[in-house]
């Protein structure tokens, strides 16, 4: 069997322990790092990602997937450049009043293979706490989700401090949950709209550095 192929099926099985230490194998072994990265742990959540599109896996086993691409991640990230590793940085979190995290687990999974780090804020995100991240981990990526109607206001009202606080021209944001439509993110004034975590893949697959361009636009024309 393919090395590569080893770490693609014990993340689809969801062997987290396994993913692991097959990573150290290989790199004990002298594999390229970046190989590693892109043959073995991307391109087995991007197969995760198309049973996904096609209901070949359900949601509780592609969490479980993504739980053993994070441990192969953790394991091999010393080994490799971060410039080589991440293009883009992204900030990520549920809005407040929201606990559900299954959504935003599955969109962190897809994100952190197309070339963006990703900092997870994790669930019942504060307008603050959004606020502060920007500002700390200065990404050029925001991520906001919310799956229950009730908490789209929130959304709305954290774009807009975002807004507030001179930081809007900084990041390019996307929005998405169950609640959520194109109107809807337009209406709020989001940068991106994606219905679930197969199109953001294909969108940022295909398209990360114009959008990354398009921020420096932004940030060029705000000080100008």
């Amino acid at each position: 069997m393919d090395v590569y192929e080893r770490v693609r099926q014990n993340i689809l099985a969801g062997e987290a322990e396994e993913v692991s230490k097959i990573v150290k194998e290989l790199v004990n072994l002298k594999y390229p790092p970046e190989k590693i990265l892109q043959e073995g742990l991307i391109k087995g959540i991007e197969i995760l990602a198309d049973k996904f599109k096609t209901e070949m896996v359900l949601i509780p086993e592609a969490l479980v997937a993504t739980r053993a691409l994070n441990a192969g991640l953790k394991t091999i990230s010393p080994y490799i450049k971060k410039d080589n590793m991440y293009k883009a940085r992204a900030v990520i979190g549920t809005v407040e009043g929201d606990i559900h995290d299954i959504g935003k687990n599955l969109v962190k999974m897809v994100v952190s293979t197309v070339g963006v780090e990703v900092i997870d804020l994790g669930i019942d995100v504060s307008i603050e706490k959004f606020i502060d991240a920007i500002k700390k981990y200065k990404p050029q990526l925001v991520m906001i989700s919310a799956l229950l109607t009730t908490t789209l206001k929130q959304m709305k009202l954290t774009i807009e401090e975002i807004k507030n606080k001179n930081l809007r021209d900084d990041v390019i944001i996307f929005v998405g949950g169950a609640p959520v439509t194109r109107a809807y993110a337009m209406e709020i004034k989001a940068d991106y709209y994606t219905k679930d975590v197969v199109e953001l893949r294909d969108l940022l697959d295909e398209n990360l550095d114009k959008i990354l361009k398009q921020k420096s636009t932004k940030k060029a024309d705000k000080n100008k």
